[in-house]
């Protein structure tokens, strides 16, 4: 069972996502802080991470930057999630592989993760 890091600092959607994505048969963590991200993300070493962007300090861009820098998350995929009007490109640019803008359907993000993982499972 892959494990997912959903961090984002909306209580309404870590609840959401957790519910759907526990339903599909993901092992989900949640957290509301992004403070206590790496924190978390080293105790339960998850296989795919879910960022917002914007949160309080650190914002999804460092927090991706920060994770990236963990040799251990260097290539675990990060989702970036966010209401801001992005290009790929930039959510690229601070080292995530994908991003999804709210509001979204939770099929095409199940469909996101899925490809996400599958790529990550070829990959090692």
């Amino acid at each position: 069972m892959a494990k997912i890091l959903i961090v984002d600092d909306d209580p309404k959607v870590t609840t959401l996502l957790k519910r759907f994505l526990s339903t599909a048969g993901y092992e989900v963590t949640a957290i509301n802080h992004s403070s206590k991200a790496v924190q978390t993300a080293n105790s339960i070493r998850p296989d795919l991470f879910i960022l917002d962007i914007m949160m309080p300090q650190p914002d999804g861009f460092k927090l991706c930057t920060l994770l990236r820098a963990i040799p251990d998350f260097a290539k675990t995929p990060i989702l970036i999630i966010t209401s801001l009007d992005l290009s790929n490109s930039k959510a690229s640019a601070f080292g995530a592989d994908d991003y999804l803008a709210k509001p979204f359907d939770l099929d095409d993000l199940a469909s996101r993760i899925d490809s996400m993982l599958t790529k990550t499972r070829k990959i090692q």
